[in-house]
């Protein structure tokens, strides 16, 4: 197969820069039910620009790639270590490109391969099929969301919701719990997959499995059909809404599937999906490797675009305006007391990366320049360098803020750090330091990697490359950096807020539906 190789690179481009139009079609929906003029309309919007930019830039949609998953279904005879090889190495050649971020990391030691190629990266399985052809399917599931996956074990008391049972209600309250606990951590509005049954490994794998269904297929199943109807129609009266700014939206799809268990376990595993929905397809000739068809409607094939700027200038002539402030950096702790949640923050001047090697180095040593008054921005972009050597901003979207959580608030307070980017917001102690020492916590909205990549004109140093390029902390030249304050230095949260009434509605949800 000659052209197995380029087939497969192509499948990782295509996976990682351009949405695919079933999930389009999820989004622009999403789009119509939300309140115009409302936050989450506004980031549903900009989640649409980003998207457009993505197919034309051919740059990945969100810059955490995640775990290249593979499944490969394949005739009998057909040579799997081959099509390994080229799979490992088209994995390889298109980190280079930088059409996806390093991401493979040595457990023990930290270290970053480099290529995505490691003990366990990329995820390949292969499957034999009585078809003649070959179907090479690809998900590029991110850390972001793959953090809110969760299991749970049948009986179990689930906060809000009471007992679960080992029936179909209680995997109804397990469902319902899992989206409520992801708030805007997973970049909501967001797709499941549900698996009941198997052991914790198998359990999981079925979860993910369904993240193959398409967004708009029915379950042939009648009870599980039901079950992910209900889930639909009541994840979304929960208020969490997009980024979990609050709306009407909080799930885009919901596909759930069964298998047996043994009579001593009962486990409901779901695994969670961010808006940046990254899963394709391929059809090959068998002797040639070829693409024949493509396995999901390819995103150039829905083009929301111009139907997005209308709703786009609509969701911003709201009756209550948001304030837009323009600051640039250093920041003083007077024009940070100034601001309050939803506030509109523009930033230009020097912003700074750091993730969650560059923090818990902190907390030991100091840092490579003054951060007084300084903007980090939680982030893990992806670069490459030209042929002067030069560094260039590729994607670079927000990661989730809650894994800093230990330390942020004592960064703070060390360095007079005073504007903490991110997305999901923060927990108690950072919300602490910020009404201390003069901070607020910017909410940018996860996923958009392309919208906020072109906010970085330059790049000014960087340092700490031995942590890999994700996790250095990069010096950049900002204009137009624009995020949400959704916590303030006055002990306000919007997160907090969003959850407590999300946690109300799903208290309502307790009693029983399927007898």
């Amino acid at each position: 197969m000659q052209h197995f190789y380029q087939s497969v690179y192509d499948l990782i481009v295509e996976t990682s820069t351009n949405l695919p139009g079933d999930v389009r079609r999820a989004v622009q929906a999403a789009q119509d039910k939300e309140d115009k003029g409302t936050r989450s309309a506004l980031s549903l919007s900009r989640i649409a620009d980003n998207i457009h930019m993505a197919e034309c830039n051919v740059s990945p949609i969100c810059q955490d790639t995640g775990m290249p998953t593979f499944i490969i279904h394949c005739p009998v005879g057909a040579n799997q270590i081959v099509m390994k090889k080229q799979i490992l190495e088209a994995v390889a050649n298109a980190t280079k490109a930088s059409k996806l971020r390093t991401n493979s990391v040595d457990s023990l030691t930290g270290a970053n391969s480099g290529d995505n190629l490691g003990p366990g990266t990329p995820v390949v399985h292969f499957e034999q099929w009585e078809r003649e052809d070959i179907e090479v399917k690809l998900i590029l599931k991110g850390g972001g969301c793959e953090n809110k996956n969760i299991q749970y074990s049948l009986p179990a008391d689930l906060e809000g919701l009471g007992k679960a049972g080992r029936d179909l209600d209680g995997i109804r309250k397990c469902i319902m719990h899992a989206v409520y606990q992801a708030q805007g951590q997973g970049c909501s509005a967001g797709f499941i997959g549900v698996g009941i049954g198997g052991d914790r490994t198998t359990g999981y794998e079925l979860a993910k499995h369904q993240l193959f269904r398409h967004v708009d297929d029915v379950n042939p199943h009648l009870e599980l059909r039901q079950l992910e109807e209900y889930v639909m129609e009541h994840a979304n009266t929960l208020g969490i809404g997009t980024m979990g700014f609050g709306g009407q939206v909080t799930l885009l799809g919901c596909k759930v599937g069964v298998m047996n268990r043994l009579p001593a376990s009962f486990f409901v595993s779901v695994a969670y999906n961010c808006w940046a929905f990254r899963r394709q397809g391929v059809i090959l000739n068998a002797e040639t490797g070829e693409i024949n068809g493509w396995s999901y409607l390819r995103g150039t094939e829905v083009s929301f675009k111009e139907a997005f700027e209308a709703s786009s200038a609509e969701a911003q002539n709201s009756d209550e305006e948001p304030r837009e402030i323009v600051l640039t950096t250093p920041i003083t702790e007077e024009q940070i007391r100034s601001l309050k949640v939803g506030d509109v923050v523009v930033i230009n001047g020097t912003m700074h990366t750091g993730r969650d090697a560059l923090h818990k180095y902190l907390m030991d040593h100091d840092a490579p320049l003054d951060l007084n008054g300084a903007a980090i921005y939680h982030c893990g972009p992806v670069m490459s360098k030209d042929q002067a050597g030069e560094w260039h901003v590729r994607a670079a979207g927000p990661t989730t803020s809650i894994r800093e959580e230990p330390y942020q608030g004592d960064i703070i307070k060390k360095f007079g750090i005073r504007a903490v980017i991110g997305k999901g917001g923060m927990g108690p102690k950072t919300l602490a330091a910020l009404k201390e020492h003069g901070g607020v916590y910017l909410n940018a909205i996860g996923g958009a990697a392309q919208y906020y990549a072109r906010c970085f004109k330059k790049v000014e140093g960087v340092d700490f490359m031995e942590f890999g390029i994700p996790e250095a902390m990069w010096h950049l030249k900002t204009e137009g950096f624009a995020a949400i304050v959704t916590m303030d230095s006055h002990g306000n949260s919007l997160h907090a807020d969003v959850e407590k009434n999300a946690f109300e509605k799903l208290s309502l949800l307790k009693e029983p539906v399927f007898k």
